[in-house]
């Protein structure tokens, strides 16, 4: 970790990037029950690989609380911080409770989902949840940067998930909730991806070896407390053809596209570093 390495974004930067969210995020409301034709329920389309698909993502939605009490954590507010850090905080504070409304309204419509469609008890599903919600989530100490550059991959991770199970599924209902997670996702990542630009624009090259740190230590939410992780997430990789690395190379797109704007054409370091980690 470098000493050096930037600590945040002028306030007035991070503002413009949230107000940005804002003008496109207020005009995409939907609701969890009434947005979906329940009536059309076809739960025997589903195969044995989907409903367990089904099951593993909500779990994953459903850490919420923990991620988000990470933002306290990385971004604080109180009368500790200094005024300049409060400014900024502030901004982030404003971007983060709108996302988590968000964040949570996937794990209910799933949840919901789940219910609805025969496929978990209600009470029994609650309680799963709350065994696997109620531990501790924690990431390694992070940089602002790098608590930004992990969830642009989780997010830009998690569209492609949503996108590669709607290929596959064949319930109508479901099919739509995909589409509608996969559009949120896919605005949750734009927003990530202009943050990181800002820090490139602001910061130049000496956010680079912050991103490959990210990179290094990166694992999806839950991989190291939710019981067979691993094993359950191979299975759904083959459900849907998925693999989370597929976000890395977005990760890139977005260091380029700022690179390119801000004139430092240092980023082949990170694509070489992608290409390593991706066919290890």
């Amino acid at each position: 970790m470098l000493a050096s390495a930037p600590a945040r974004l002028p306030a007035e930067a991070m503002a413009a990037v949230v107000e940005d969210y804002f003008l496109t995020a207020d005009t995409k409301p939907w609701n969890r029950f009434t947005s979906f034709a329940w009536d059309q329920l076809q739960p025997e389309r589903l195969t044995k690989g989907q409903r367990s698909a089904v099951s593993f993502v909500t779990y994953i939605e459903d850490h919420l609380p923990g991620y988000f009490s990470g933002y306290h954590e990385v971004f604080p507010l109180g009368e500790s911080v200094e005024v300049e850090d409060f400014v900024h905080n502030r901004e982030v504070y404003r971007f983060a409770v709108r996302w988590a409304q968000e964040e949570d309204a996937h794990a209910h419509v799933l949840q919901t989902y789940q219910v609805r469609a025969g496929l978990a008890d209600p009470d029994q599903l609650r309680r799963d949840l709350a065994v696997e919600g109620r531990k501790v989530f924690t990431l390694k100490e992070l940089q602002p940067v790098q608590f930004f550059t992990y969830t642009l991959v989780q997010e830009k991770a998690t569209q492609i998930y949503y996108q590669k199970l709607n290929q596959v599924v064949e319930e109508p209902v479901l099919k739509q909730i995909l589409q509608q997670l996969t559009r949120d996702e896919a605005r949750h990542f734009a927003f990530f991806s202009k943050v990181i630009e800002a820090y490139i624009k602001h910061h130049g090259a000496a956010v680079l070896p912050l991103l490959k740190d990210t990179l290094v230590q990166f694992k999806m939410p839950l991989a190291d407390t939710l019981k067979n992780y691993w094993r359950w997430s191979l299975r759904i990789s083959e459900v849907a053809n998925y693999n989370y690395l597929d976000a890395y190379e977005h990760l890139i797109v977005t260091v380029k596209r700022a690179a390119d704007a801000a004139t430092w054409s240092k980023t082949q370091d990170l694509r070489d570093f992608v290409g390593a980690i991706c066919h290890a």
